[in-house]
Order: C-alpha cells, then structure tokens, then sequence
C-alpha cells in the first residue's frame, strides 16, 4: 500500500489525491457488514469519505456505532430499498469518484490508490470497471479472479453484456466499477427504481455520456451466499432488458453487417478469430500496468471478441 501511495502522491503534473466517496446500503447485514467495513477502511486512503446507509430491521446499527470515527455518515432507518439507500448516500457525498458496495461484498487490497491513480493519470476516463472481477464464498474466502475480454459500447448495445442471456459471456461488475461525480450527475444523479437491476440500467444512463474503460487489476469482489436477490438472474435480466431497450432506442441502434459477424459461427473457427477481431472486433479501452517494477499505467486501445 505504500508503494501505491507514494507513486500517485508524485505524480509528474502534482496533482493530488482525488476525494473518494463510498456508499454502503444495507439491511439486515449484520452478518456480513463488518468485514465490507474492513475492506474499505484498511485500504488507508487518506481521501476517503465513506457513507452507510442501513434500513434497520436488525443489530447493524451496534456495528456501526463502533466505527463512528472512521464513517463520515451513517443512519439507520426504513428506506425504499437498496437504491433508494445508495441514492440517499450519493445525495450526501461530496467526493470526485463515487463508487458503492453492498454489505456483503469486499474490496481487494490497494483498490483504491490503483483507482485514484488511474482518474488522476487519465482525464479522459469517466468511469472505469476491472476486467479481472474477484468472487468470494459465504465465509469471505477469495474463490476466483476471472477475466472480462473488454468493455464496449457497441457489445452492451448486442446485449453481450445482458446477465442471463445465451450470448452473454460476462457483464459490469458493480463490485468493481468506479464513476466521476462528474458523469453521475450528468446521467440524471439518482439510480432508477427498480427491484434488482438499478446497476445496469445506470451503465445504460452512463453510456449516453461516456464509454466504459477496462482497468487491468482486481479492484472488488461479489460473495456468493444463500438468499441472495441477486441470483434472481430471470427478474435481473426482465428489468435489465427494458433498460437496454430504451438505450437501442434512443442511439437508434439497429444490428448491422459487423455485429452479425462478431455473433456467427465464423468468429469462433481458431484459424479466422483474429482476422475477424481485427475486422470487426470490438474496440475497446483500458488501463494496463505495462511495468509492474514501477507501476507505470498507461492507456492501450484494442479490438477484442466475446
């Protein structure tokens, strides 16, 4: 963490650390909300401004009352649900990148500095997502780091991005995905009301105004645990559908040559992949480590299929 830290505090242009602001909703998370807590506060960030938004019903608020001195808010009352708690959260942050992370999940060391370094280096990124998601099991084990091929645009309008779907190879995880203030409000600063899918219909509302950048690290990480809304992928991809629908609508996306290519058969023969990806893979954007001795980030664009 410490090499983190001094590579960004000297930064050639002497920009300093940007303020982050992490919201966490919760209810009824006593079980879990402690180690979500760790996770974001042994990070060490200087900058940090962190926000719980619970909605009561269990002993969560004993927990919290314990890090009052490293919390910049907390509550704990009936809300509308869990976007209603991060939209509440978010009206109170006054960072320069958002970011929230329910109260089961984890970040991964050195997150944070690896995500400061990377909006500080790169003015042209609005939001960014790993493409190295982590999961971890019921007790808080890490169980797997996989990889994303990329982000696009152009793969989110096919619906190569659709959590559910049999042509969709992966999607944005929300675990691991960071956004200028900047870009929240331009997307309306509120998350829709939906049951489960509010996540993706903001990477919907986002990609009106900014694509996506790839960040090569592991920033984040989703448990996996009995009970979960989240596994309810068929009401996850019925409100993430109309989402992407109003999207389609509004860039009047229609399929075209190129992305009939990118889906057939033909792409996925070993001996055309490449030339297919050239021609019309996806393009894509992301941030690599490219020296890990020094911990030089730089921008890469590349084409890439699912």
């Amino acid at each position: 963490m410490t090499s983190q830290r001094h590579s960004i505090e000297q930064l050639e242009d002497g920009q300093s650390l940007p303020k982050i602001s992490i919201v966490t909703p919760s209810f009824r998370s006593a079980r879990f909300i402690e180690s979500t807590i760790n996770s974001v506060l042994s990070q060490a960030y200087p900058q940090l401004e962190y926000i719980v938004i619970d909605g009561a019903g269990d002993e969560t608020a004993e927990i919290l009352r314990r890090y009052d001195g490293h919390i910049a808010y907390w509550c704990s009352e009936p809300d509308d649900g869990q976007y209603d708690a991060i939209n509440k959260g978010f009206a109170r942050a006054t960072g320069d990148i958002f970011y929230w992370i329910n109260a089961d999940d984890m970040l991964l060391p050195n997150a944070l500095f690896v995500v400061a370094n990377a909006f500080t280096r790169f003015a042209e990124v609005k939001w960014l997502s790993s493409l190295k998601p982590a999961y971890f099991d019921s007790q808080g084990y890490l169980a797997d780091v996989s990889c994303s091929p990329g982000f696009s645009k152009q793969a989110f309008l096919e619906g190569r991005m659709l959590p559910g779907g049999s042509q969709s190879a992966f999607w944005i995880q929300q675990e691991s995905t960071f956004f200028r203030r900047s870009l929240w409000e331009a997307a309306g600063a509120r998350i829709p009301s939906l049951g489960l899918a509010g996540d993706f219909a903001l990477w919907a509302a986002f990609y009106r105004h900014a694509d996506l950048f790839g960040l090569d690290y592991p920033l984040g990480g989703f448990r996996t645990r009995e009970g979960q809304r989240s596994l309810d992928i068929a009401s996850y991809r019925r409100e993430a559908g109309a989402a992407l629908d109003g999207l389609r609508r509004e860039t009047r996306w229609q399929t075209s040559l190129p992305s009939r290519l990118r889906q057939s058969a033909v792409a996925r023969i070993p001996k055309v992949k490449g030339a297919v990806r050239r021609l019309a893979g996806y393009s894509g954007m992301k941030i690599v480590n490219r020296d890990r001795r020094r911990a030089e980030w730089v921008r890469e664009d590349y084409r890439f299929l699912i």
